[in-house]
This record gives structure tokens, sequence and C-alpha cells, in this order.
């Protein structure tokens, strides 16, 4: 698809989604042009195109000259116009749309026509009470249930919703034309229609709250003015006025407590929530909202950015089972002052033993609880760096390796380097301020729910803790948070009038795996701090001998990758894949490297390395784009475009925020379609964050990109997430092929993984294939696609083309290699 098909196709789309229908008036010779989504919103065919005047035609007469006038003054001196008007349609249905225009200027800046875009603002054809159904463009009733209608300039109905004619107890053709203020009282339509005709004269917003007609209900009525009139949004509150009504016996006896008293209605605690009907002289001296301000409101308007989630899940627990509830909650005054109160909520029932109230009671305590946090803070906080201090780690570490109930996790301790000189000459005012800048590194090098504290002087700790919530490996993580520390700290520190270089050096020990005490992990992670520093600063020591040694090794190969990926010391190679008939249909990507002096390092062992560092996000990312510029490359040859390319995805690289997006652009920058571009994931990626993870799947699938399960059967293979996701292909691992003519385990996964996908109409590739018995086995159980030794073993573009030439003129063939490594 060229690129002009390719953008009509998305117009159409964003036409259909968004209801919108573009059109375009020709100044020279007065043509108009209509798209078809416009035609149809008009209920003509498509292809449909009037005139000017007769285009004019479709619209509610009274809009007509006003439309018409904005049409020519845009064409005449380039005015653009927004405005909202109803159409007639060729099937007699009326519904609200918005006009937009804008003049069409040539390259010399002449005005040569006029362009826009119609959009119905309540689209048909949708179920009742449905969000699209009850959404309007200047503020709708948003699927809520509430009554909603709109008015034009004379205050007569022009449109009404299902909640509106059941309020007024007419249907929509006996409503539409009638004044809104015939339904209210007599002796009241008078003094509201002076109201209501001075707001639409204003252009003011309306709230107003009376009886109806049959003198049966409270209507409130709140209405906001638009281009074409007014939106109405009702509602009956006749049991608030009742209620209203019953509780001013209760105000005289309780407005003067001392404590604060909010009487509300009985209502879920789902937004809107309850409402507010009464409050106490104690409320209104202690949140400075007067009452006026707060009938009727919800009391959310007293939450703020500190209020805690679970006192407020709490007495949702309780609204919702009918309970009552205390807690200590903090709210906020009407200045934004928070403060602390002890509230009392219980339910207030009738004789019948309904629900009617609920009565909130609450006690100011907030003096109480600033003392309990101050003490709390004096007591486990250090003043300079705000970190915990000592007794706060050792409180910690007793709940981590005490009770019997020890977790794994690491302790590091960190020293800076050469503090004593800092202090001593530039003296103890720049040593503090320094800490306090260490602290707030450190404090960013870690998760949240890991600990950071102060020990005194420049000595800090760090604890990292495998939770269930939290799940991680202690070495892993203390190797990656340590290099972060290492590089963080030794960034250069900005002190008044000085420019400061340090380093530090950092001891770490892991614990629970064997019984320790918190005496003992503390002389450990001292003792290898020590050792960091006999090794010459500014480096990290693990207190085991064989960890200290794998965790060298690791660092080693990480600074090694680090190195090769700034010197473009990484290559991609490229694996083909076969069909049934033998002839190819694509390659896998695969990333390669050539140490100098480890030789080819596997990418088993390497690429776990790029993932714990984050490297794998730059160098994905990379792969990525070599891969689309090699599918831009063949897609200029006849013979090579057909072919697609696969490209390994990481777990870490798709959880990336900006991965979709970095998908999106280097298809785009290589100008290519995306259906020949293939995203292999891993299995893992399901073990959590499911819906986050689909979601991201569908945005790449409706883009077009290709997507499969790699190494399928050996991960988190489950029917339930299986059936969820937008797949186009599953990968048979290769240690499923490998034995697959011997051992019966095998080849009964294989069947099956080959079943399951052929019946949720999905390609099943085969990987690891290195003999033809192997390939005729697989063929047999309807295997699509083979990838193996057997037809080539991975290679460099340069050798991969030449295969291919070579295949091309049959002047060579493919022959089975020995075994194969893991790719």
């Amino acid at each position: 698809m060229d690129r002009a098909s390719a953008h009509g196709n998305l117009l159409q789309l964003v036409e259909r989604s968004a209801f919108i229908g573009f059109w375009q008036l020709d100044a020279k010779n007065g043509r108009l042009y209509w798209s078809d989504q416009l035609a149809r919103l008009h209920g003509a065919p498509p292809g449909f195109t009037p005139t000017f005047e007769h285009a004019l035609e479709h619209y509610a007469r009274e809009h007509r000259a006003d439309l018409e006038a904005k049409v020519r003054a845009c064409q005449q001196d380039g005015t653009p116009f927004d405005v909202e008007v109803q159409v007639d349609t060729l099937q007699g249905r009326r519904l609200w749309v918005r006009c937009v225009g804008q003049p069409l200027r040539d390259e010399s800046g002449a005005i040569t026509g006029v362009e826009g875009l119609v959009q119905e603002i309540a689209p048909a054809g949708y179920e009742h009470g449905t969000l699209l159904r009850h959404t309007v463009s200047m503020g709708g009733a948003l699927g809520s249930g509430e009554a909603f209608a709109t008015i034009d300039r004379q205050g007569r109905i022009s449109y009404v919703n299902e909640q509106a004619e059941q309020l007024l107890g007419l249907d929509d053709e006996s409503l539409i034309g009638r004044k809104i203020w015939s339904f209210f009282q007599k002796r009241v339509r008078l003094q509201l229609e002076e109201k209501i005709r001075h707001a639409l004269e204003q252009r003011r917003p309306l709230e107003l709250e009376e009886q109806d007609a049959q003198l049966l209900h409270w209507l409130e009525v709140r209405a906001f003015p638009f281009g074409a009139g007014m939106a109405l949004h009702m509602r009956d509150v006749t049991p608030r006025r009742e209620a209203q009504k019953h509780l001013m016996l209760l105000e005289g006896s309780i407005a003067r407590l001392n404590d604060i008293v909010i009487i509300t209605e009985a209502a879920p605690f789902r937004a809107p929530g309850p409402r507010i009907v009464f409050v106490n002289e104690a409320f209104e001296r202690r949140t400075g909202y007067t009452k006026e301000e707060v009938i009727g409101h919800s009391p959310r308007f007293l939450q703020g950015a500190e209020t805690q989630r679970p006192q407020l899940d709490r007495i949702r627990a309780g609204l919702e089972q009918w309970e009552r509830v205390r807690v200590d909650l903090i709210n906020y005054t009407k200045s934004g002052e928070p403060y602390w109160v002890d509230l009392d909520v219980s339910p207030v029932w009738d004789e019948s033993r309904r629900l009617t109230h609920w009565v909130a009671v609450g006690r100011d305590i907030t003096e109480r609880k600033t003392a309990e946090e101050k003490i709390q803070y004096l007591a486990f906080y250090d003043p300079l760096t705000q970190l915990p201090n000592r007794q706060h780690l050792l409180d910690r570490l007793n709940q981590a390796v005490g009770d019997g109930m020890a977790h794994e996790g690491a302790l590091m301790f960190i020293d800076l380097d050469n503090f004593k000189v800092l202090n001593d000459t530039l003296g103890h005012q720049k040593g503090d301020l320094l800490l306090q800048q260490v602290g707030r590194r450190l404090r960013n090098c870690v998760a949240k729910g890991d600990l950071v504290a102060r020990l005194g002087g420049d000595e800090f700790v760090v604890l990292i803790e495998n939770k269930p919530d939290k799940p991680l490996d202690p070495l892993k993580a203390a190797q990656v948070v340590s290099q972060r520390i290492l590089e963080a700290l030794g960034e250069p520190y900005v002190l008044p009038g000085y420019l400061h270089h340090s380093t530090c050096s950092i001891g770490v020990t892991l614990f629970g795996k064997l019984p320790s005490s918190v005496s003992e992990l503390l002389k450990q992670a001292d003792l290898a701090m020590y050792q960091a520093k006999a090794a010459g600063r500014n480096a990290v020591r693990f207190f085991d001998p064989e960890m200290q040694a794998v965790a060298t090794a690791n660092a080693t190969l990480a600074a090694d990758l680090r190195q090769a990926w700034r010197e473009n010391n990484l290559r991609v190679e490229y694996q083909p894949q076969v069909g049934p008939d033998g002839a190819m249909v694509g390659v896998e990507a695969l990333l390669r490297w050539e140490h100098p002096e480890r030789g080819i390092v596997s990418p088993a062992q390497f690429i776990p390395t790029a993932e714990e560092t984050s490297l794998i996000i730059p160098i994905g990312h990379w792969v990525l784009e070599q891969a689309c510029a090699q599918l831009a490359a063949w897609a200029h040859r006849p013979e090579r475009k057909h072919l697609a390319i696969s490209v390994n995805v990481s777990v870490r690289q798709f959880r990336h925020p900006e991965f979709v997006n970095d998908v999106i652009m280097s298809v785009a920058k290589a100008n290519i379609g995306p259906g020949k571009l293939k995203l292999e994931l891993t299995e893992s990626l399901l073990a959590d964050g499911l819906d986050a993870t689909v979601a991201k799947m569908r945005n790449l699938k409706e883009m077009g990109v290709g997507l499969s399960v790699d190494d399928f059967g050996i991960g988190y293979s489950s029917l339930s997430y299986l059936k969820r996701l937008p797949l186009d292909e599953l990968k048979i691992d290769r240690e499923f092929v490998k034995d697959i003519l011997t051992d019966r385990n095998d080849a009964a996964i294989a069947s099956t993984i080959i079943g399951l996908g052929h019946s949720l109409g999905l390609q099943v590739i085969a990987e690891g294939v290195e003999t033809e018995e192997q390939r005729e086995f697989l063929a047999r159980l309807g295997c699509d696609r083979y990838q193996g030794f057997l037809f080539s073993r991975p290679l460099t573009i340069e050798k991969l083309e030449e295969l291919m030439s070579r295949l091309a003129d049959g002047a060579g063939s493919l022959t089975p290699e020995p075994s194969s490594v893991a790719s």
C-alpha cells in the first residue's frame, strides 16, 4: 500500500471512530466536497455531494443564516469558526453537531476556499444508557443516569435524553418545542421564565430548584450556555428536600457541640457519594467552610494529598456494609491546612429499618498527632539528612533476621572516601552539605521499600530485602545497586564556591540462607567495606569470598559489555526461517558479541547482564532499527520483499514506557510496512502485569506488527492468558525438538503445541531443527515453519545475501550442520 492510500485509509478510520465528516468549499467555482462519512452523517449515500445552498437546507432553520454568514466570513477574510448547530437528516432525524471551518490558502497566502469538519455530538446507534449515547460536547450526562436536555435561545426544548423523558412524563415528540418553564408550578413560571431568558441573553449558567407542575416532585435544574442555547441537567431531589425538613429539628440540638458533626444522605460511597445535608458550627469553625458552601456536596472535598487511602477504604467498607466505623483521618481546611480528626461514622435507620442518613462525629486530634509524630521522628531519624538512623536500622534488621521469619536480603555498608580531608580543609558546614547530598543520591539509587540509613559521620547503610511483594535475587540486586551507588556518589558535588569530587567504598553481606544475628551482619558488612578500602577505594567487596568471585566476574562482564556497546563491537546475524516447501519466508535477527579475549560470548551469558544493567534498552532499540533498515533494503528487491524479520524482545525492554513508541518510530523511520516485522516475546513476560502487557500487545497488533511467543512451553504456559493475547505465532522451543524422535513426551508436547496453535488460528514454527527426520516428523504433525541448522546457521547479512543469491540461481543447497547453540 502506498503512502497516499494509507493516508486515505487512516483518514476514513478517524472519521468513523470520531463520528467526524470532512468538507471543502472551492471559492473559485463554488464547488462543495463532502466526504463519505459526512454524507452518511446526513443520512445520504456515499458520494453524495450537494451544492452549498442545498447543503445549508440540511441544517435547522434557526441556524442556517448564522452558519452561512460564518462560512462567507471565513471565505472572504479568513475568520475561522467553531459552532454547535442542529442537522435534519434525510430520514427526518434531528441531531446536534459541531461544525468547524478554517480558510484554505495557496502558497502566496491568498484564500482559495474553506475546509472543515462536522462532528456528531451525540452519536446514534448505541444502546440507551451507554456513554456515547449520553455524551454531548458542552458537558452531558456522561452515562451517569442524569436527565439531560437542551433548549434553544427562546427557551424551547430542542433535545431530551431518555431520563429527561421519564422525569418530565412525556415522550420526545411531545417535549420538543415546549417552553421549559411550562413544566413547573404556575406561581413560579413567570419568575423562572425571566431567570432563564436573562441567563440566555447573558450567556451565564443558572441553577434552580422548584416543584413541578403537578406539585409531586422537586426538580433541580443546572443550566449551562452553549452556542445554540443552554444544556440542562435535571434530577429529582424530592427525597433530599424531605430529609432536610426532618433534619431541621436536629440542627438546634447539635449546632453548638464542640465536636465536628456532618450528616449526609444515605448513598453508596462510590461517586458522587453521599451528599451533605447538615454541618454544625464546630465544622464551620475548624474547616473554614460555611454551610452554604458544603450543603449538597460530597464530603470528599475535605480530602487531600496526605489523606490515608487505607482509612478511606475502611470508611468505604463500613458504608457498603451499613456498619459503624471509626478512624483517625487527615482532612484539609478550606485554606489547604491539614488536620487530624478522630472520626466516628454511624448509620441512621428509620422505623422500618431503612437506612436514611449517615452521621459523622469528629474530634480534632491534630495536637496529639503532631506530638506523636515529632517524638517518633526524633527517635528514628537523623536530623541532618532526614534518613532513618541507627535505631531504625536495627529495628528493621531484627525484623528481617529475627523471630524465625528471616527474609533473604543484602546489607550494604557505604563509607565516603577521604571525607575527613574535606572536613579538615573546608569545614564542617560544607561537610554537612555534602552528607545531605549523599543522602539524596542514595535514596535515588534504591527501590521503594528498601532502607537507606545514616549510622553517623560519613557512614551509610542500605538494606535490601526479598519479600513476597518485591521478589528479588539478593546477590544480583546488591550487584546492581552497589554499581549504581558507585556511579552516583562518584559524580561531582556542588558546594558553595567549590566543586567537590568524592568516591565511596562499599561492603556487602548477604543474609537469610544461614542463621545469623544482627551484630554478625553488621560486622560482616563492615569487614567487607574495609576490604574495599584496602583494594584502593571506590570499590565494592562481598563478605563471602565465593560470592565475591562471582560478583567480580559479573561486574567485569558488565564493564566489557558496556565498552563493547560504546565501541560498536556488537553485531546482528540472521538465521533463515523456511516454509513447508523449503523456501525462505523470513529470518530471525540474533545479537552476537565477539570479545577480543573471551572470543564469542554466548547470548545466554551476556543478555542477562544487559538486562541487569539496563543496557538491554539501548541495545534492543539498536537491533530493532537494524532489522527495520534491512526490511527497507529488501522492500526494493522483488525477490526479497516477501521476507519478514523476527526480533527478540526482552522483558525489561518490553516494559519500558517508551517501547511501543520506539517501535512506531523505528518503522516510520525505515518507511516499511509493519507487517514484515515480527516481535518475539518470552513467556516470562506474562508472569505478572498481564493487563498492561495485553494492552501494549494490542497497540502493536493494531499498527500491524506481528507477535510471537518464543520458546513456548517452557515458561509461564497457561491457556488462560494465551486466549487473551493478540498473537500471530507460537514458537516451539528447541528443547522439545532435540529429542522429538526418541522421547514420547517431547513428541506429545510438540503435537499439542501445534494443535493448540492451529485451533487458535496461529502459525507454529519449530526452532532447533537439525535433521531431515526431525523436519519430516514435525511436518506430519502439521508444523508450518522451521528454523535450525538443517537449513542454515546464523549468518552475517553479507553471507545471508550470498546464500539467498545462490539459492535463487539454483547453484547452491542448504546442508545440515552439527548441533546448534542457543540463539
